[in-house]
Order: C-alpha cells, then structure tokens, then sequence
C-alpha cells in the first residue's frame, strides 16, 4: 500500500499484491486500481482505496478477501517520501523509461518526451503523474513499468546494500514483514533466474465507468476478475 500524504482522508494512493514463489523464486505483482467499486466489511460499497482510511491494512486485507477471495499474509505501507531513497539504493545507476509526453501538473517538476535515464526523485514523478487521457492507467502501468526494471537490475550488489535499504526503509515502511524473511526473499531473487509477471484489476473490458455517491467508480464483474486472478496467480507463465 503506498500512502498519500496529499490525501487528507487517509486513503491508500496505490494498492498492489505481490506473491512470491519461494520454489521458483519468481514474482507476480497485481495493482488494484483505487476506484475499483467493491463492498468493505462494515462499510458497505466504496473505492477500495477507502478500506485503509476505514480501518487500516487489517480492513485491506478483509476488502481484499472478502471481494477476490484472495488471503494475504503481509503488509507493507510505503510513504512516498521513502520511495526515491530507496529506489536510488536498489537502482543506483537510474532506471530508463520512455516518456510519451511532456508530465509536469500535480507532481511538482517537469518531466519531457524522450527516452532518459530517471532517478528517484524523478522516478517518483514518473510513476505518480495521472493527468492525461489515461488517468489512473496510464499510472499502474508506470508503476508496474517501474517495478519490473527495479527487480531487473537487483544483483548482488543491491543484496550487500539490503541491511543498509532496510535501515533507510525503517523510516518509511511500515509492515509485518520480519527482516529475515525479507532478507531470504531477496537472496532467491539474486540468486535464481526470477521473471515478474504483472497483472491489473480490473481487467479490459470487465468494467464501467460509474457514478456513485462516493464518486465516480470503476463499477466492475466481479466473477471475471476474480478468475482473471485465479489463473494468474495458478499458472507458471502468466501474461500481462
């Protein structure tokens, strides 16, 4: 969960689910758009991105079960303010994107077209800019972009480096997740040859727009999504 700090309701910027696969030691992301229409336990229908203002990562994790059938075992809430920190850590050389176009409203900088070679600052930028056709799209995408070229460049200089990430991620995280199994999760990174497979929810052409009196939603089928996720999350080589 990435939190907001512009957002004064407290709700949770970015929502994505991570499994990983300690045989194989490959990794699956799913990113849950924010406005994704479902029913919080005691709550009733909302955005989930509201179950965190409403109770937290536990009602997270109930909204996410309760609506995908999908038990998680661990959290990690990330301030924004940490992302460029440790991104720099675990990507010291920058990660290259292609911007399509220029990106400067609401994230505080100015981002031009063209392939560059992005820090964390700017890769902040980046993965956060939502004002264009695509919206909230075009931002996991960026986000799931982003992520993938991170893991890429994981060796075994970023697993040396990981008591230091830990000590800077200490400030900025805050998770359930013990230093041990992060450290072991890390090592099958480093030392297996992992793919990262990604997965959004909704899915295409499994939802509509929607106005409500908490807003306009992504009103979506749930029984499509929560097979799109049942076969991602079974299947050994699974598409984007």
């Amino acid at each position: 969960m990435g939190s907001d700090a512009r957002d004064e309701d407290g709700r949770s910027d970015t929502l994505m689910i991570a499994h990983y696969d300690q045989t194989t030691n490959d990794v699956k992301l799913i990113s849950i758009m924010r406005d994704t229409y479902v029913d919080i336990p005691g709550h009733g229908m909302n955005k989930i991105n509201s179950a965190f203002a409403f109770g937290g990562p536990e009602l997270v994790r109930k909204t996410i079960k309760q609506n995908f059938d999908i038990d998680v075992n661990y959290y990690a809430l990330v301030d924004f303010k940490g992302f460029p920190k440790i991104i720099d850590l675990l990507a010291p050389d920058g990660i290259e994107v292609d911007i399509p176009y220029e990106m400067s409203y609401g994230i505080g900088m100015t981002l031009n077209p063209g392939k560059q070679t992005l820090h964390g600052n700017e890769l902040l930028g980046y993965v956060r800019f939502r004002h264009d056709r695509l919206s909230d799209f075009g931002r996991v995408e960026r986000q799931q972009e982003v992520l993938t070229k991170v893991k890429e460049q994981i060796g075994v200089s970023s697993l040396m480096n990981l008591p230091k990430i830990l000590g800077v991620a200490d400030s900025y995280f805050d998770t359930n997740v013990d230093n041990k199994t992060i450290l072991t999760i890390g090592k099958g990174i480093v030392n297996g040859k992992s793919s990262m497979d990604t997965l959004r929810i909704p899915i295409a052409n499994s939802y509509d727009d929607k106005r409500t009196n908490v807003g306009d939603v992504l009103d979506i089928n749930l029984d499509k999504n929560k097979q799109a996720l049942e076969e991602f999350l079974s299947s050994k080589d699974s598409e984007k």
